[in-house]
């Protein structure tokens, strides 16, 4: 079987992308040596979120180093199914800047309408430490993300079937880790359960669609 380059237009400035977010990750690791070790070890144990969560700093230094690495993974992989499924004349770079500023944005302005409820209701503990779980959760599945972005532009062929599965299993992970922190948090949503539906409904899944209506349009 011959070999075949896997040329693109976008992989120079791709390759500084990956440099950068390993870099952040390595910043994160010598920063902060005691929080990462906690964090990888997300999976297996709760350690993490129960020591960690208590402090009430969902933008501690960590969590923003590792925030950075999510949207960068994230943007990537939305861009990489961009290009494969839509036609574009803007070049690749800007493409990837625009998605990134997007959904930077969209966290940032969901977190912080969040933090008004919590501030309006009188619950900025029990919303901090929220954001603080869900800006964990998916951090770490960000990583994973992160390497399935190398492997497309760097081991395989970028196929609809590829992006769709890798797609799939981001949002069952998310989905996975949002019912452990509702399940967590069960005592205070049954109490209040009209509002969390609400709340999924404006917070959860609304800006997310308008996200992909953004960039489809």
């Amino acid at each position: 079987m011959q070999a075949t380059a896997r040329l693109s237009e976008y992989q120079d400035w791709i390759t500084i992308t990956f440099l950068l977010c390993f870099g952040l990750l390595v910043l994160a690791r010598v920063a902060f040596p005691q929080r990462f070790e906690e964090f990888i070890s997300l999976l297996n144990s709760g350690k993490f979120i129960a020591f960690k969560g208590k402090e009430n700093k969902a933008f501690h230094g960590f969590n923003i180093i590792l925030f950075s690495v999510q949207a960068i993974a994230v943007s990537l992989f939305i861009f990489l199914g961009y290009r494969y499924f839509f036609e574009t004349d803007l070049h690749s770079i800007v493409l990837f800047i625009r998605i990134l500023t997007g959904y930077t944005c969209l966290i940032l302005l969901k977190a912080g309408v969040e933090k008004i409820i919590g501030n309006i209701f009188d619950i900025d503990d029990r919303i901090d430490y929220y954001i603080f779980q869900k800006l964990s959760y998916r951090n770490f599945i960000s990583i994973f993300l992160l390497f399935a972005c190398l492997f497309l532009v760097y081991s395989m062929e970028v196929t609809g079937l590829s992006l769709r599965i890798i797609a799939l299993a981001a949002i069952l992970a998310n989905a996975f880790s949002m019912f452990i922190i509702y399940r967590r948090n069960q005592s205070a949503l049954s109490v209040n359960w009209f509002y969390f539906i609400l709340y999924i409904c404006a917070l959860e899944i609304a800006p997310y669609i308008i996200l992909y209506k953004l960039i489809t349009i």
